[in-house]
């Protein structure tokens, strides 16, 4: 599923100051934080969403990137994706107050060891008009961190279980409670023993050095919906790195690329082609094969049409992205001057020159070039 625009998520506007993201914040993190909502799993995960969603709105330089390039731009660096934790955020926003105290559970009430979660990545897929017409689903290779197969993800060597930290007894972090005239307040740090994990490993794994992690090359499978366009992009919940010491994936996201095609121009959802006909066919009429997205199509050419003249194809196009129907294919009209006829066919211009009909009306520019104007900007 599709990560939700930011500004969305915290309810504000695309102009809101920094007040106006921390306010935002403030009440959505107070009004899902799991503490507040032990028995709802959801809450956890719109709690984490809100905090992402922070972390980059009140950060100007993710902020700015995010306005640009969505969220595989606001991704800490465009290629390793972000890497963050809702609590540690929500513990730096509050100053330092501790969670027991905000929401009334005592000092005694932490939140436990840390998670580590896996970094995002980020890849582009180039795809052709072909593939982005009718949707496609592609297989590509991504380098990865995946659980280890020997510890399965705990790091230890042999079966052997990590040990309780002799410095946080397992809390993952350290507190310190100073009293002053605004109460008390509780300072957490995370343990610098364990780095938050709550436990220490002894007897590291050979095959991953004690991460619970290895590199590896992964085959993942992508289903391109029809109409994508350059730039946009897709992520892949939980295809990212693996997290050390069996901590959750992180994502994989996926930049679209669009190919240049050799025939055709993507107009939105519309493809135009150009085609040159010969005069008799402009002046009689024809029926010509034109290329298509899907084949090949028998266009039928009206006589008298004039060079610069649109002819449209209907639903030849690009499926709609997320909905029904599809755009169409536009044919623009240019008429073949020969600039060398050969003789015979010299002779036959020469007798229709002054036939009736063969002059224009008028040698008058203004009509001529409103047509044109028409023909490639289109007319109101």
């Amino acid at each position: 599923m599709a990560k939700r625009d930011y500004y969305e998520v915290l309810g504000i506007e695309r102009g809101s100051n920094g007040e106006e993201v921390k306010k935002a914040y403030r009440k959505l993190a107070m009004q899902y934080h799991p503490d507040r909502n032990p028995d709802n799993p959801e809450a956890a995960e719109k709690f984490k969403e809100i905090s992402e969603a922070y972390a980059v709105l009140s950060d100007p330089e993710r902020r700015n990137r995010y306005d640009q390039f969505g969220h595989a731009g606001a991704a800490g660096g465009f290629t390793n994706g972000m890497d963050i934790d809702p609590f540690e955020i929500f513990r730096s926003f509050m100053g330092g107050f501790g969670f027991g105290d905000i929401f009334g559970g005592g000092a005694q009430q932490g939140r436990g060891p840390k998670s580590y979660r896996g970094r995002d990545i980020q890849i582009n897929l180039a795809i052709t008009l072909e593939e982005i017409a009718e949707g496609v689903t592609k297989k590509i290779r991504v380098q990865r961190y995946e659980t280890c197969g020997v510890c399965h993800g705990e790091g230890t060597k042999d079966g052997k279980t990590p040990e309780t930290c002799p410095t946080c007894k397992g809390a993952g972090e350290i507190r310190q409670v100073t009293r002053s005239f605004l109460g008390q307040m509780v300072n957490i740090t995370t343990c610098p023993t364990c780095q938050g994990r709550g436990s220490v490993i002894q007897h590291p794994c050979d095959h991953c050095g004690g991460e619970g992690r290895v590199r590896n090359q992964a085959t993942v499978e992508i289903a391109v919906p029809a109409g994508v366009d350059d730039g946009n992009y897709m992520t892949l919940r939980g295809e990212g790195h693996a997290g050390p010491w069996k901590g959750s994936p992180g994502d994989l996201v996926v930049v679209f690329e669009q190919k240049e095609h050799k025939l055709f121009e993507r107009h939105k959802d519309d493809i135009l082609y150009a085609i040159a006909i010969s005069v008799p066919e402009a002046v009689l009429g024809a029926e010509v094969e034109v290329p298509t997205l899907n084949g090949k199509a028998t266009l039928e050419i009206p006589g008298g049409i004039q060079p610069g003249k649109v002819l449209r194809m209907r639903n030849k196009g690009i499926k709609h992205l997320h909905s029904h129907g599809r755009g169409d294919q536009l044919v623009r009209i240019s008429v073949y001057i020969p600039e060398k006829p050969g003789a015979e066919a010299r002779e036959l211009i020469e007798k229709l020159r002054d036939k009736d009909g063969i002059s224009p009306p008028t040698r008058e520019g203004k009509g001529f070039f409103a047509k044109v104007r028409d023909a490639f900007l289109g007319s109101d």
